[in-house]
């Protein structure tokens, strides 16, 4: 697939999440994509991602994520993005404060015939953390 295709993947992707359409993952990653940085309890392939998104997008109803960045080859695409919404949920044994969340993450994807088979990346959960109040310690 081209680079361009790929990149429509992406944005897929990141429609998906902001629009609560989590079962779309379905038809954007394959079967066995490999998240080299799951998160805490995430199960694998896609099934794993709509449970995590799901979970974020209950204590974040209004979860946005907005590409800052991005940067593409034939087969990854990079990105820098931040993600914002309303604490309306627990979050990590964090129950609701409705406070606002900003935070920065970055990702980059792997592709093969369209659809994404390897994801890195990391975002700012301790900043989420402080943000909402919670008591971190190192």
């Amino acid at each position: 697939m081209s680079k361009q295709e790929n990149i429509k993947t992406q944005e897929q992707f990141g429609e998906a999440i902001n629009s609560g359409n989590l079962d779309k993952f379905k038809d954007l990653m394959a079967p066995n994509v490999l998240d080299h940085d799951p998160a805490p309890d995430q199960g694998p392939g896609p099934e794993g991602f709509i449970i995590f998104f799901k979970t974020f997008r209950t204590a974040f109803p209004d979860l946005k994520v907005e590409v800052d960045q991005m940067v593409a080859d034939e087969d990854n695409v990079s990105i820098a993005y931040t993600v914002t919404g309303t604490h309306k949920g627990d979050f990590m044994g964090v129950p609701a404060t409705n406070k606002a969340i900003s935070a920065r993450g970055v990702q980059i994807a792997r592709f093969e015939n369209g659809k994404i088979v390897e994801r890195w990346g990391s975002s700012n959960e301790l900043g989420i953390l402080k943000q909402i109040g919670a008591s971190v310690k190192a």
